[in-house]
């Protein structure tokens, strides 16, 4: 995690929600993407520094998560 890049980032990220979040939230999860990295924060914490996560450790998370 590079926190440097996280606090300078944060400001100008578009964050996404899954359409699987239901409409009273509670346990989700926004992410937001720039070139190279990933960031995670929580919905109901906005205020909180995100996570920042390399694009590709991302990625193999994502994949490990989907498998059956």
């Amino acid at each position: 995690m590079n926190v440097a890049d996280t606090t300078a980032s944060a400001l100008e990220l578009t964050w996404r929600k899954s359409s699987y979040s239901g409409a009273e939230g509670g346990q989700c999860v926004e992410v937001a993407v720039r070139p190279g990295t990933v960031y995670v924060r929580d919905s109901k914490d906005k205020a909180s520094l995100p996570l920042s996560v390399a694009s590709e450790g991302w990625a193999a998370f994502v994949q490990f998560a989907a498998q059956d």
